[in-house]
């Protein structure tokens, strides 16, 4: 019996998942649900720049996802706000926790 080769997107997901994982409950509450939610529909040039966002250090990333300041680089600005933007939704909504 031959074994199926492993998933190379599988792989990826499993190695982005651990990038994800900041010491931030929070933060890394924001970034697993964007992977989640929406890394298997996001064309190329997203996933890209989520890569990008996972390079960027914790207390920056987490200003951004606060709305303390922006990335000055308006692709990550626009990722940023993907990323929030669940919670920013449940908020004004009055459905936050």
């Amino acid at each position: 019996m031959g074994r199926s080769s492993p998933d190379p997107d599988h792989a990826a997901l499993s190695r982005l998942r651990w990038r994800c994982r900041r010491g931030m409950r929070e933060l890394d509450t924001l970034l697993e649900r964007w992977l989640t939610e929406r890394w298997r529909g996001a064309d190329a040039s997203d996933r890209i720049t989520f890569e990008r966002l996972l390079g960027c250090e914790d207390d920056q990333l987490w200003d951004w996802c606060m709305g303390r300041s922006t990335p000055d680089d308006p692709v990550l600005a626009a990722m940023v706000e993907q990323v929030v933007e669940p919670t920013a939704t449940r908020d004004r909504d009055g459905l936050g926790g």
